[in-house]
């Protein structure tokens, strides 16, 4: 299960196109757990990237 976590990392700057509606549900997001909109958007990634592995070693 995703939960957002709150903490200090050193970032790379990296530009990403998104459409509207997904802009508008992480904003919401990040106010509601009350972390950036960066944070919230690093944690989907790293969600996603740790769910393809464990994909990966279950076949």
């Amino acid at each position: 299960m995703f939960k957002v976590k709150k903490e200090e990392v050193k970032y790379v700057v990296k530009s990403v196109r998104m459409t509207e509606d997904m802009i508008t549900r992480i904003q919401e997001l990040a106010g509601i757990h009350g972390v950036s909109f960066n944070n919230i958007v690093v944690q989907c990634i790293e969600y996603a990237l740790d769910d393809m592995k464990n994909a990966d070693s279950d076949s």
